[in-house]
C-alpha cells in the first residue's frame, strides 16, 4: 500500500556541489547555517544543500509524532536528536537528517552531548526525500553504522535495517514491531486532515495492541 498523493509533488529545493574537500564543506556549512534553514549532507566530496518545503516538513513532523506516540505508549525511553549534524570526518561523511533518535542506546547517551568519535550512531534515522537526491543516503548512513533507517518519499515508507554493512528492506520496524507499514500510511492520511484526531485515534490503537 502507498499513500495517494498528487503527481509531481515538490518537497524540497536542492543544490549540489561536487569535488569539495572537507574544509571547504565546513566553511560553506558554517556560513549558510547562520543565514538559512538549509540541511547539509556531505559524502566524499559531494555536498547537497536542501531547503525543505511545506510537504517535506509536514511529513517529517508527522512521522516524528508517530514515533513519539509509539515510544510513550510502549513505555520506552528516547533521546531526540532532530537534525543535529552527524559528523564523521574520518569517513568524509556528514548528515543532518530530518530526525534522529537514540532508543535502544538511550542509557549510553542520555546524560551528555553526543560525540560520534566515541558514542554510537543514532539507533533510528528518518529522512524525507520527496524530490530526487544526488546523495546515496543508504551508503552514507550504513557507513556511519546507523542500525535502522526510515526513508519516505511522500508515498512509500521504506524500513531499512543494517546487516553486514548494508541495508536490507523489512516489512516491520525492529524498534516498533507492533506496527505495519499500513499503520503509518493510515496515520498520515488521517493527520493530513486532522492532526489532533489522528493522534488520539493512534494512541488508542496502540493501547489496544499492548493490552
Amino acid at each position: 500500500m502507498r499513500l495517494e498523493t498528487p503527481p509531481k509533488l515538490v518537497g524540497e529545493k536542492r543544490m549540489t556541489f561536487w569535488d569539495l574537500d572537507w574544509q571547504s564543506f565546513k566553511q560553506i556549512q558554517q556560513l549558510l547555517t547562520e543565514r538559512t534553514r538549509a540541511l547539509f549532507t556531505y559524502d566524499n566530496g559531494v555536498l547537497e544543500i536542501t531547503m525543505p518545503l511545506e510537504e517535506h516538513e509536514r511529513c517529517a513532523r508527522l512521522i516524528e509524532l508517530f514515533i513519539r506516540i509509539l515510544v510513550v505508549e510502549l513505555g520506552m525511553k528516547i533521546k531526540t536528536m532532530g537534525s543535529t549534524t552527524l559528523d564523521r570526518e574520518d569517513l568524509l561523511r556528514s548528515a543532518e537528517p530530518d530526525n534522529g533518535y537514540y532508543i535502544q542506546n538511550y542509557t549510553l547517551v542520555a546524560d551528555h552531548e553526543i560525540n560520534l568519535e566515541v558514542d554510537p550512531a543514532p539507533d533510528l534515522v528518518v529522512e524525507v526525500d520527496i524530490t530526487r537526491t544526488d546523495i546515496n543516503k543508504n551508503r552514507l548512513y550504513a557507513s556511519m553504522g546507523v542500525p535502522e533507517f526510515w526513508r519516505f518519499n511522500g508515498q512509500e515508507w521504506k524500513i531499512l535495517t543494517l546487516a553486514d554493512g548494508e541495508y536490507l528492506e523489512r516489512d516491520r520496524s525492529p524498534t516498533f514491531p507492533i506496527v505495519e507499514k499500513t499503520d503509518l500510511y493510515q496515520f498520515l492520511e488521517a493527520a493530513f486532515l486532522d492532526e489532533v484526531s489522528a493522534e488520539i485515534a493512534f494512541r488508542q490503537w496502540v493501547r489496544q495492541q499492548i493490552q
